[in-house]
């Protein structure tokens, strides 16, 4: 497990213990919190899977010669551990992690970065996440056409000022 991420993860709980203990409830020892913590990330990692579909659609792009980037936050060592153990890495052009780079969504830089990388424009481009922000807003307004993945069928909300150009449920709508 990554020191930042276990770190960040035993603060938190610890935090969360303060704020019981100043409420005056009782608190287990901090190294039962640390235990926690650590549980809670292993539980995490062995729970974590591709999307239905992933890697299928993805090999399907790929025959029929779309040039592909994957584009992620995070640290680089959980996060590359994740392309590793996904089998992702053969099946994308360009793999750009935030942590290997030094940059990330919604940097401007990390959108044409990927795409110099694979030496494509933004009017060429199709950026797909779940992340309204991230995946959508700050890559339209570089021209890319931007498509979420409304992979728990929530929709969005009805306040929501955000206008994807597409909304998939599942990915191998891409190919449709």
């Amino acid at each position: 497990m990554a020191g930042a991420v276990r770190e960040a993860r035993r603060q938190v709980v610890a935090s969360a213990f303060a704020v019981l203990a100043a409420a005056g409830e009782a608190v287990p020892r901090p190294e039962i919190g640390e235990r926690m913590a650590d549980r809670f990330t292993l539980i995490r990692d062995d729970e974590l899977s591709v999307f239905p579909g992933a890697h299928e659609t993805l090999d399907r792009l790929k025959q029929l010669g779309v040039l592909l980037a994957l584009v992620t936050n995070g640290a680089a060592e959980p996060q590359r551990a994740k392309v590793l153990r996904f089998a992702l890495e053969e099946r994308f052009d360009h793999v750009q992690i935030e942590g290997e780079h030094g940059f990330g969504k919604p940097e401007e830089r990390a959108y044409t970065h990927a795409m110099e990388a694979l030496g494509v424009g933004p009017r060429e481009t199709w950026m797909v996440g779940d992340n309204l922000e991230w995946d959508i807003v700050a890559p339209q307004r570089l021209g890319i056409y931007a498509i979420w993945y409304d992979g728990y069928a929530t929709g969005l909300p009805s306040d929501c000022p955000v206008r994807p150009d597409r909304i998939i449920r599942s990915l191998p709508e891409l190919l449709l």
